[in-house]
């Protein structure tokens, strides 16, 4: 099962790209000479529209064989096995998956409604102690 990002995350970075490249093009076609600085706006798009594709392939957790996976272009990919978890602790919309060695914190604000509703029907499947989670208040 994938949980999806919220589209306006993912259309932000492919908005971000397209800018920077009509901009690069735009100071690249309106010069006569270059400066090797110029083609960094070049680098800037390629790169926002990278991340874009990315997230819009792998999307932001990925959920099976009991482990939950959280991506990330720019960071190691971080994953915790459901059985593993002995806590979960939410605080500002973060929830903190927490097992005796790792410890995995997920944004709600990135992800969307309809994902975050099967994520919270997840993780209260998980049948841990009354007091180490959110819910058992």
């Amino acid at each position: 099962m994938k949980i999806k990002l919220k589209r306006t995350r993912l259309y932000t970075n492919l908005i971000l790209g397209l800018f920077w490249m009509i901009l690069g093009m735009t100071i690249l076609l309106t010069k006569d000479t270059y400066q090797w600085t110029d083609f960094g706006y070049a680098v800037v798009a390629v790169l926002y529209i990278g991340h874009f594709l990315y997230d819009l392939r792998n999307q932001y957790l990925i959920i099976e064989n009991g482990t939950i996976r959280k991506n990330g272009l720019y960071e190691f990919r971080k994953k915790i096995n459901l059985n593993d978890i002995h806590t979960i602790k939410l605080f500002a919309g973060v929830y903190t998956l927490k097992s005796i060695k790792k410890e995995l914190k997920i944004d709600t604000t990135f992800i969307d409604i309809d994902s975050l509703g099967e994520l919270n029907k997840l993780l209260k499947e998980l049948n841990l102690e009354p007091g180490k989670t959110p819910w058992s208040k």
